[in-house]
């Protein structure tokens, strides 16, 4: 059914029905508008109609055609009366109906033909007879829906009678500066007339077209229809207007341009206009001023989907949404007048504006410093140049003396806004906008509110606009929050990545409104890309048949790309490569989250540009797993810091394999075979000399030492390396062979420990006051807690000024794929709040 007889706007009274031009596109479309009318159980329905889809495009290219003395324009005569012919046939069975109708239509055809030669003649057409060309559609599409209803309607039980209303009889308008005024007094008095007490059934009126008032026809413009449909609302004070659409009802954003935007169930007036006049193509904002100044309510519905419950546009909103859309226009032009000598001086706005005005430029937006240093407007794009000259002709003499600095347009830009009532009032919905757009690294050049509070809108540049709704979008929890994630390296760590997010990824989309997308993985050689998501559940298999030779600017601007807000590149390779690739992406507004430890080890040059990039492009770059893989070292370093904390030290063991090896040493076996077991259990490195170098050891320090302040390259480290002296080079088998042959100096280091109740750990150590940092093996207590440890723990000790006598201690699982990647998942987590997802 169309109408739900328990909704309180289904009064007793007029129904009005708008149906537009895609709504008539073929006789199946008339059929669809004649079940949508016939199911309504109303007594009486007002249905405006448009032309059929195309048909005032076609009449409009008759006109043009005859100004240029076209040959083709009988032939697009026929056209047009062939496909009205057609669609009569094909709903009309009743041969006089037919006949009655195409006898109209054949009058009508005549009179075209005689205005467009009078226009041939001439090789002009005056807005006069433009109006009368174009108006005819409405003409034929609404005689014909008018008889193919009433051949419908002696169907139902008791009939229903229809009436057709020529528009040109009722609605009486006067052209005025602001458009198209309504005659009130004159059209009452013609609703009054055509429309009694005990008028019923259904009154099918031609949209777009009107009269003035000495009678010549004239048409509302574009939009007209929707237009006719709010007059012809307020004459009968009709109880609801429905206007039909192609749409499910006002969408919260464009969905070209936002997937996931949504219907929205009810929305104020003023909300809706807001919406429509920054973009939003479902009813133009001033044809709904009838039914406003009425108090009637709107229904936005789809004929194509009426199961659809469509927006209602009424005099309040909903208090439950107090945020209702995102829109934007593009093709818009910054255009700024800025000089010292603009303050204070009354009449500079006025000039301004006067000047635009007398070039016919429209503003869009204004926005000015309470300075009065500068004035900023927006206007069509396609008008840049003329107002930039305008303005300073209008200024020349101000340009001249240097009162006025410059006149500059930015040109393209957008203007983003956020809409909804429920702004009004509301702390921080400002700061939430502005800062959503810095978090997707959308730069705002201008901004713009007004004293209701309704709407926030910012100028953006053009290559960000979509970017920007979708962002803004997910910032209002309209939708979800989405971020396009690349991976790289899925190898241990990665393919366990892979797996959890795969397991987390739909908990996180409904429970949280978190959309995590991972568009591109990448190996060392090949790359698997996808347009919305790759398949987490078959990612191998897509990789091993479908990826393509990597290239790395084609996987960054996928993973970058513009229709989606923010964008993470996780990287669980251990590439010095992919490394030297942060500075690009942090500086092209690309997050990046890694364990790999290369990047915040390196040169102090390289990490102070890291950082620097980082803060000024508003990017984050997250690599707590780099120390302790998930345990939260660097986190709990930081937070020390940040609260206020003097962090004299940090001691700790930070190799899980080294680690296991000293765990297991206990001098009944060589530590030569321990090697060994470890290294075929999976523990070491393949080449195990990768752990026992303390190379990786040093690597976590320097990230440490850097965390807590001091300025460290590797050179300042003093490293122990467990490598016997002579084993560098060669294999890892080689190395192995030849290892046993130093067993018995690493015997006689553990019993010289185990000799003083001790155990043997290999420690890092940073030291604040002395600046010293070491990476050795050493000798502790049984009694100390580095003895006590489990096999592969990593545990590490912070001695502060709120932590000196009993020093702080973290202590767990500091390595293996599975913690590593529950660690980097938990920074990506940790950047999707950052970035405004309500975790």
């Amino acid at each position: 059914m169309t109408s739900n007889p328990s909704d309180p706007t289904n009064r007793d009274g007029w129904h009005v029905h708008k149906f537009g031009g895609t709504s008539l596109g073929d006789a199946d479309c008339f059929r669809r508008v004649a079940d949508i009318l016939l199911d309504e159980p109303v007594a009486r329905q007002a249905v405006v109609v448009s032309a059929m889809a195309r048909t005032t495009d076609a009449l409009l290219a008759l006109v043009a055609a005859a100004e240029q003395s076209a040959a083709d324009v009988g032939a697009r005569i026929e056209a047009i009366a062939t496909r009205y012919g057609a669609t009569v046939a094909a709903l009309l069975k009743q041969k006089s109906a037919a006949d009655h109708v195409l006898k109209s239509f054949t009058a009508d055809l005549a009179d075209v033909r005689d205005v467009l030669h009078a226009i041939r003649l001439v090789r002009q057409a005056g807005e006069r007879s433009r109006d009368l060309i174009s108006g005819y559609g409405e003409l034929w599409s609404s005689r014909l829906l008018a008889a193919y209803l009433t051949e419908r309607a002696r169907s139902l039980p008791g009939g229903r009678p229809v009436h057709w209303v020529d528009a040109r009889e009722l609605i009486v308008i006067e052209r005025g500066e602001m458009g198209p005024a309504v005659q009130w007094d004159e059209s009452r008095a013609n609703a009054r007339r055509i429309f009694t007490d005990a008028t019923r059934g259904i009154a099918v009126v031609t949209g777009f077209i009107a009269s003035e008032r000495n009678g010549l026809p004239t048409t509302l413009g574009r939009n007209g229809s929707d237009f006719s449909a709010s007059i012809v609302g307020a004459l009968l004070d009709a109880a609801r207007i429905t206007i039909w659409t192609d749409v499910d009802g006002v969408m919260s954003a464009d969905p070209n341009r936002v997937p996931e935007a949504a219907i929205i169930s009810a929305l104020s007036y003023s909300e809706a206009m807001e919406l429509a006049y920054f973009g939003a193509k479902v009813i133009h904002p001033q044809t709904m001023s009838p039914a406003v100044q009425r108090a009637i309510p709107i229904w936005i519905r789809n004929t194509f989907n009426t199961a659809a419950p469509g927006s209602l546009i009424g005099p309040t909103s909903d208090p439950r949404q107090p945020i209702k859309g995102v829109t934007a226009v593009d093709d818009v032009a910054l255009l700024n007048i800025e000089g010292a000598g603009m303050i204070g001086v009354p009449g500079t706005a006025d000039r301004l504006f006067g000047a635009l005005r007398e070039a016919s430029i429209s503003v869009i937006l204004i926005s000015q410093a309470s300075s009065e240093h500068s004035i900023c407007i927006g206007i069509p794009s396609r008008m840049a140049a003329e107002a930039e000259r305008v303005v300073q002709r209008a200024f020349a003499v101000e340009l001249k003396q240097g009162l006025v600095q410059s006149v500059t347009a930015k040109n393209p830009c957008s203007v983003i806004a956020v809409v909804g009532d429920g702004m009004a009032g509301m702390p921080g919905v400002a700061g939430r906008f502005l800062g959503t757009l810095g978090s997707a690294g959308i730069n705002v050049m201008a901004i713009a509110q007004g004293s209701s509070e309704r709407n926030i809108s910012a100028v953006i540049a053009r290559q960000d606009s979509t970017r920007a709704l979708r962002a803004v979008h997910s910032g209002f929890y309209l939708s979800a929050e989405t971020i396009s994630i690349g991976i790289i390296g899925p190898g241990n760590v990665g393919q366990v990545l892979l797996k959890q997010m795969a397991t987390e990824i739909p908990r996180l989309k409904s429970q949280f409104n978190l959309d995590l997308r991972v568009r591109a993985i990448a190996g060392s050689t090949r790359m698997l890309l996808r347009d919305r998501a790759i398949n987490l559940a078959t990612w191998r298999e897509d990789f091993e048949s479908h990826s393509v030779p990597l290239d790395w600017g084609q996987f960054t601007n996928h993973v970058h790309a513009e229709h989606l807000p923010h964008a993470v590149v996780v990287d669980c390779s251990a590439s010095e490569d992919v490394a030297a690739r942060y500075v690009e992406w942090l500086g092209g507004g690309v997050h990046v989250v890694t364990p790999n430890k290369k990047a915040p080890s390196g040169p102090l040059t390289v990490y102070d540009q890291l950082h620097e990039v980082r803060r000024r492009h508003n990017t984050r770059f997250l690599y707590e797993t780099t120390v302790g893989a998930a345990l939260p070292i660097i986190g709990t370093l930081r937070d020390l810091r940040e609260t206020g904390d003097e962090i004299r030290s940090i001691e700790g063991i930070f190799s899980g394999t080294l680690a296991y090896l000293f765990n297991v040493f206990d001098g009944s076996r060589p530590f030569s075979t321990i090697v060994r077991e470890a290294r075929d259990a999976g523990y070491t490195e393949p080449d195990p000399r990768d752990d026992l170098s303390g190379m990786d050891v040093a690597r976590k320090l320097i990230i440490l030492s850097r965390e807590m302040g001091m300025r460290l390259e590797m050179k300042d480290l003093v490293v122990e390396s467990l490598i016997p002296a002579g084993l560098e080079a060669g294999t890892p088998d080689d190395f192995l062979r030849a290892l046993p042959a130093h067993d018995a100096a690493m015997a006689d280091r553990w019993s010289a420990a185990d000799a003083a109740g001790q155990v043997l750990r290999y420690v890092g150590r940073l030291d604040r006051r002395s600046g010293t940092a070491t990476v050795r093996l050493e000798a502790f207590p049984r009694t100390h807690a580095f003895a006590h440890i489990n096999l592969t723990d990593n545990i590490v000790r912070y001695a502060s000024a709120r932590y000196s006598e009993n020093p702080l201690v973290v202590q767990g699982p500091g390595a293996g794929p599975a913690v590593t990647a529950a660690g980097v998942f938990a920074d990506v987590l940790r950047l999707a709040t950052y970035l405004g997802a309500s975790l």
